[in-house]
């Protein structure tokens, strides 16, 4: 038989804009509708309520919906690209959720509908 790996998802949203700084500037600041997919293993096998994830990971994002990457302090000196947003994101929302026993084993951070970028937690 296969050996079976159950997981938790979670899709959320916050908007925010940014501007990628390049060798000759600082490109156009722009807006995006952030898509974040966050999946979840239970560390000891148990049930997780949905809302309780929903509301760990509402709590992240609301602090900076609306807001200008760069003139955060985190993006002070990384630039905000998409793949540095999501490393920030996995920064903050893995220790958020410790709480509820759970591992957070993959986050995608999609900046529009075709372009997203991947982190896997693999042991």
């Amino acid at each position: 038989m296969a050996n079976l790996v159950f997981s938790y998802r979670i899709k959320s949203f916050f908007n925010a804009s940014h501007a990628i700084r390049w060798d000759s500037g600082i490109g156009q600041r722009h807006s995006h509708t952030w898509e974040v997919n966050c999946e979840f293993r239970s560390q000891q096998g148990q049930t997780v309520v949905f809302k309780d994830l929903e509301d760990k990971l509402n709590n992240i994002f609301q602090k900076f919906s609306g807001s200008f990457l760069n003139q955060l302090e985190y993006f002070q000196e990384i630039n905000p690209t998409v793949e540095n947003v999501a490393v920030w994101l996995y920064k903050l929302v893995t220790p958020a959720v410790e709480t509820l026993k759970v591992r957070l084993i993959r986050l995608e951070v999609a900046e529009s509908p075709t372009r997203s970028y991947c982190i896997s937690v693999v042991d």
